[in-house]
């Protein structure tokens, strides 16, 4: 907009442009190494967190019904990856 505005005179249009070039650089590093990773690492975050709570309330909602704990247990084991499960009834 400083560049845009000051066309009628020659020699700002150089301090308008580098303005611009640098505040264009500053959100392009930004937006690549700071705010994309950030925003990857918060849907995983919000992902893992939105099945946590899934698990809470089938599982809630198994017990209040008055579920077989076998049952209970497979409904909660089919939220979570064959890996983690493996994991999981190793600790059992």
């Amino acid at each position: 907009v400083q560049m845009l505005k000051n066309l009628s005179s020659p020699d700002q249009i150089g301090a308008g442009m580098a303005v611009a070039l640098l505040t264009t650089f500053y959100g392009a590093f930004s937006a690549n190494l700071i705010f994309i990773p950030l925003a990857g690492k918060l849907g995983i975050y919000s992902k893992a967190e939105t099945t946590a709570m899934e698990m809470i309330v089938e599982g809630v909602c198994a017990i209040a019904q008055g579920d077989n704990p076998t049952t209970i247990r497979e409904k909660m084991q089919a939220f979570i990856s064959q890996s983690r499960r493996e994991e999981v009834k190793a600790n059992i």
